[in-house]
């Protein structure tokens, strides 16, 4: 499935879930289904500027977000309301799950952060994973996330990262 015949992208709920909660959920623009990888693209759905220090997170800016029904991760591509490549933030989660037009999440507290032009590659919220209890409460589901970081830091430090998303 993607955009429709008049051109525009139906709009689906993206519902992020964090230990049992919902974290946010916000409107965005599917632009494609295939059955194993959705794509849709939404604004900034935070409130107001977030600054990770190594980059900000604001009003205008686009992130066009990629999930696998299959995988341990999500892939979001964030530009400046100019269009202006920022990098890519990827959460660890569970395979998503879609029902109708709502697309569940469940962040499993592991990100990585990519730069634009490569040269800065970040794991993030190791801390929080740690915390978190998942590799006593669920071993699998903890293993699972830690291979899916690893495994997206040698894409990201490799060069081959935008090839995950093709």
């Amino acid at each position: 499935m993607s955009v429709n015949s008049a051109g525009a992208s139906p709009q689906m709920e993206i519902v992020l879930v964090k230990a049992g909660r919902t974290k946010i959920r916000y409107s965005a623009g599917l632009l494609h289904d295939d059955g194993i990888r959705i794509a849709v693209r939404a604004p900034w759905a935070g409130d107001g500027v977030r600054d990770f220090g190594f980059v900000r997170f604001e009003p205008g800016d686009v992130f066009t977000e990629y999930y696998w029904r299959d995988r341990w991760h999500a892939v979001k591509e964030v530009r400046d309301g100019r269009g202006a490549l920022k990098g890519w933030y990827c959460d660890i989660t569970r395979p998503a799950v879609r029902s109708g037009g709502e697309l569940v999440v469940e962040d499993l507290d592991l990100d990585l952060w990519r730069s634009a032009d490569g040269t800065t590659v970040l794991r993030l919220d190791e801390d929080e994973f740690a915390a978190s209890g998942l590799t006593r409460t669920d071993p699998a589901a903890a293993e699972a996330a830690v291979q899916a970081l690893d495994t997206l830091e040698l894409l990201a430090r490799g060069g081959d990262f935008e090839a995950l998303l093709a």
